[in-house]
């Protein structure tokens, strides 16, 4: 168990909010409302229902089933229902994150189709392939403001739904902080007291003799009950199903919320600490390697006992809307963060297809973050003739520092079939101080953006027009090399970047001929910042290590038609979005081409029939390197980017046991590649989990009980293929997971 962040008081701090929740002297006023079992015919699972920001809306609507929402947040738009929006918006529900016993946002959305996990940087952070574009955890917004939750993992007691707008987003979101946003956006709600008491304990195990505890309290106080707090706290520890491999979590947050007639109010405040020790390391193969090995046993382990990735961050956030009059509200949003990181990695490098034989190196390095943002608007309702306007006006900031230094070490042998286990080696050079982690960057955000949705035909059709005037500012600051003998190679110090605005439009169309059918187009623009030249790639030392690129300007157009019958809805989707792309020429780093990925999404979500609940689909795609100058990789597909993915899943109520739920989810990936010249072939695969709940009442408390079982025929395979540009680093399959938990209503 790790002693690098994880500190005794607040573990304790943790287990006791979580045990709190069962005090009685919590729980007399629920008890008291508890009906008599004795008359009670069908158990009813308790869901949260509560507005998750400072808005007049609220959250959206659940869908039938319970499993996703009518609609979600579209950016400074605001909460829009699926049926009256140009753009394609998931948003999965607390209840359903809860029965999939989700531990992250990565565990939530390996149930999206356009989505597939991945790891970013080459870390362990959890990053995502949406419509085949990267997003990074750095790029997750938090009620609508960027870069303020943890950067490598974001634990499920954070967060009450987690949204995801797909396709680019620069109107509606603006740019995101690290350059991701062309795929789609990711942004999560916050908790809130709902209107009835909730003291939830929760309990748990899985593989690995891993140990679960939560607590989850909220109460709403006052005459109107204008005021409502909420307490979630959360301690993991233990083994995984990988061999050796260890895992540390604490986490707790507060969130509050006031309300009058014309204000409202939110704020948040949250903890985290995660820690991973001999976590396994990705595998990059060599450049020269014209074929991928056979996915070793996926309880293999080949990190080297002496690693470790820890993390913690604090962070806090205030939202309030205030109503002019009856047709305008203005609104305002701060928040801000400080993290610390700090790792010492082996990663793999892999130099033999067929035997596995690889070198692995020391590479350490610290990390702290600091973040401010901001974002103030104004909504308006204007009614000109017989066309209705909904007017918008916002502007937003966010300021970014971040400190860096490494260290490396040299290689030793190991093998991905059979691991070798070495000592710690010496580090033998290093950038900055890893002790006192110097300035490394920084990045400034600001943007105005105008926007009108008109509405004609008695709401029938709608036009969305809007332009957002963005400005970036970004600076690279280069390290300071020294080597073993502390003798200065590089002083650092050197100071590059650029400053650019851009105007990002949008043109959304919404023609519904019927109540049930909305067709839709869109264009809109996405603007990111352009990548940052790594220190290797592929296992090839690149020369211009920190050199930034100018902000990439990426173009979507979209075409789609929903269809919501009342209990049961589907999509599909039609998109296009060319993007600048970045690529190692020799050793060097740099800006070439673009990628043009173009696809079609199907997805299905609702009740197929009383107590058969479906959720999923499919994705097609097609992601090609366009003009990049060289001849072997015009025209190959995108690395780390399939051709078809699909993921579908069920719940089914089993008649004549009332409160026993059953529920499949199936997981496929067509092949992808691990180098841009598409001559390393990584294999697809498929997946299948299975779960279980069951909901009782003991003592007039409600009981749920959830079982799972993920990856049922324990497959090898390589899971994931990149997740930072130009790189190609494979992840090996998760073994056959068994979790398990139990939860109290009081």
């Amino acid at each position: 168990m790790s002693s690098r962040t994880s500190s005794p008081i607040f573990k304790q701090t943790l287990l006791a909010c979580a045990l709190q929740a069962a005090l009685p002297m919590l729980t007399g006023t629920a008890f008291a409302q508890t009906a008599d079992p004795s008359k009670t015919t069908e158990l009813a699972e308790i869901v949260v229902t509560s507005s998750a920001d400072a808005s007049a809306e609220g959250l959206s609507k659940p869908y039938a089933g319970g499993q996703v929402a009518r609609g979600g947040r579209a950016g400074i738009l605001g909460t829009q229902d699926n049926m009256d929006t140009p753009f394609s918006i998931t948003s999965y529900t607390n209840e359903f994150i809860q029965n999939q016993q989700a531990r992250s946002v990565a565990d939530v959305l390996q149930n999206d189709p356009t989505v597939r996990v991945a790891r970013g940087f080459g870390n362990f952070q959890e990053s995502y392939f949406i419509r085949g574009f990267i997003v990074n955890s750095d790029d997750i917004a938090y009620n609508g403001l960027y870069g303020l939750l943890p950067r490598q993992y974001i634990s499920s007691e954070l967060f009450e739904r987690v949204e995801v707008l797909k396709g680019a987003s620069g109107f509606l979101t603006g740019a995101t902080p690290s350059g991701g946003g062309v795929g789609g956006n990711i942004n999560l709600l916050p908790k809130r007291a709902p209107n009835e008491l909730l003291n939830r304990a929760s309990i748990g195990t899985a593989s690995g003799s891993q140990f679960y505890a939560s607590g989850d309290i909220a109460r709403r106080f006052g005459p109107n009950q204008e005021t409502g707090i909420r307490i979630n706290a959360a301690h993991r520890s233990g083994g995984t199903a990988v061999d050796r491999e260890h895992v540390e979590l604490n986490v707790a947050s507060v969130g509050l919320d006031w309300h009058s007639r014309d204000v409202r109010l939110s704020a948040d405040i949250g903890h985290q600490e995660h820690s991973l020790n001999e976590s396994r390391p990705n595998v990059t193969p060599a450049a020269v390697l014209t074929s991928i090995p056979v996915a070793p046993d996926n309880k293999t382990n080949f990190a080297q006992p002496w690693t470790y990735s820890d993390e913690r961050e604090t962070f806090g956030s205030f939202r309030g809307e205030y109503d002019i009059n009856a047709k305008t509200t203005a609104w305002f949003a701060a928040g801000a963060k400080e993290s610390y990181e700090a790792n010492s990695l082996a990663g793999v490098n892999l130099s033999n297809a067929t035997t596995g034989a690889s070198t692995a190196s020391r590479f350490d390095n610290t990390r702290k973050d600091s973040v401010k943002t901001a974002e103030l608007g104004l909504r308006s309702k204007v009614l000109t003739g017989s066309v209705g306007h909904e007017l918008v006006a916002a502007f937003s900031y966010f300021d970014f520092e971040k400190k860096n230094a490494y260290a490396t070490g040299p290689a030793s042998a190991t093998n991905i079939y059979n691991p070798v286990s070495f000592a710690r080696p010496a580090l033998t050079g290093f950038g900055n101080d890893l002790a006192n982690p110097a300035l490394n960057g920084t990045t400034t955000l600001k943007s105005l953006a105008i926007g009108d949705t008109m509405s004609f035909y008695d709401d029938k059709v709608r036009l969305i027009l809007g332009v957002r005037h963005q400005n970036l500012k970004s600076t690279s600051i280069s390290y300071r090399i020294t080597n073993s003998l502390g003798v200065v190679t590089a002083p650092g110090g050197v100071t590059s970047g650029y400053e650019k605005s851009r105007n990002s439009p949008v043109l959304g169309l919404v023609i519904k001929p019927t109540e049930n059918i909305s067709v839709y187009a869109n264009y809109i623009e996405s603007l990111a910042q352009g990548d940052t030249a790594p220190t290797t790639s592929g296992g090839v030392t690149i020369s211009n290590p920190g050199t930034q690129f100018a902000p990439y300007v990426s173009k979507q157009k979209e075409i789609g038609l929903k269809y919501d019958a009342g209990r049961f809805g589907a999509n599909i989707a039609a998109f296009s979005t060319e993007k600048p792309r970045s690529a190692v020429i020799g050793t060097v780093f740099t800006a070439e081409g673009k990628d043009r990925h173009e696809g079609l999404e199907l997805s299905v979500y609702g009740e197929a029939t009383k107590g058969l609940r479906l959720l999923g689909g499919v994705t097609f795609l097609d992601a090609k390197q366009i003009a990049t100058g060289n001849a072997n990789v015009d025209g190959k597909r995108v690395i780390g980017v399939p051709s078809s993915q699909a993921s579908l899943g069920a719940e089914w109520d089993v008649p004549g046991l009332t409160g026993l739920t059953l529920d499949v989810r199936t997981t496929a990936t067509n092949d992808v590649y691990a180098n841009a010249a598409n001559t390393q072939k990584v294999p697809g695969w498929t997946r299948l989990d299975l779960g279980a709940r069951y909901l009782t009442e003991i003592q007039g408390r409600l009981v749920t009980l959830r079982a799972r079982v993920d990856n049922v025929a324990d497959r090898n395979y390589w899971s994931s293929v990149g997740g930072y540009p130009g790189s190609g680093y494979m992840v090996l399959s998760n073994p056959r997971t068994f979790s398990l938990t139990a939860s109290i209503d009081f």
